[in-house]
C-alpha cells in the first residue's frame, strides 16, 4: 500500500546520506508513478467533497469525522482530481449545496492511505478527522441544468 509521506527520523536530518537516499525513493515514486500512471506524486492535491451541513461542521467545530459513509467505514473517503467528478456523479448526482475541499496530500501525513477502490484504482482514505488547517481551499460546487460545476483546469493544477 503506498503512502502519500515519507518520513524522515529527527535524527537523520542533515545527514547528507540519508537526504540522499529519501531523494532517490523520491525519485523512485515519481517514476514508478509515471510508469505505472496511478496519479500518485509525493505532493498533491486531493479533493473531499461536504455537504453544507458537513463544510459549516467542520468550519464551525475545526474538524469532522466526514459524512455518514465515512464513519461508517471507519476513514475519510477523499478523492484525485481525475477522480472527483465520478465520485460527485455515482454519490452525489444531483446534489445541490456541495463543496469542493482541496487537500494536500503531504499536510495529512501518514493518516493517509491509498488503497484500491472504484474500478481497481487507487484512492486516497484518511485514517483521522480532518481539520480546517488540512484545508488549502474550499469553494461551491455549483448545480447547473443537473451537473456539477468544476474550476476551470482543476485536473492540470493538481498535477
Amino acid at each position: 500500500m503506498a503512502r502519500s509521506t515519507l518520513p524522515v527520523k529527527e535524527d537523520m536530518r542533515g545527514d547528507a546520506t540519508s537526504l540522499t537516499a529519501l531523494t532517490g525513493i523520491r525519485a523512485l515514486l515519481g517514476a514508478l508513478t509515471a510508469v505505472l500512471h496511478i496519479g500518485i506524486t509525493h505532493t498533491m492535491l486531493i479533493f473531499k467533497i461536504l455537504r453544507t451541513d458537513e463544510w459549516n461542521t467542520l468550519r464551525k467545530e475545526g474538524e469532522t469525522t466526514g459524512a455518514p459513509i465515512d464513519v461508517a467505514d471507519g476513514y475519510i473517503h477523499i478523492s484525485t482530481a481525475q477522480q472527483v467528478s465520478e465520485t460527485v456523479a455515482k454519490h452525489f448526482a444531483g446534489e445541490d449545496g456541495l463543496f469542493l475541499v482541496a487537500l494536500e496530500t503531504d499536510a495529512l501525513g501518514q493518516a493517509l492511505e491509498w488503497e484500491v477502490s472504484r474500478g481497481d484504482a487507487l484512492f486516497p482514505h484518511l485514517y483521522r478527522k480532518l481539520t480546517m488547517p488540512d484545508v488549502v481551499w474550499a469553494q461551491p460546487l455549483p448545480l447547473v441544468d443537473g451537473v456539477h460545476q468544476f474550476p476551470a483546469g482543476l485536473a492540470e493544477a493538481s498535477e
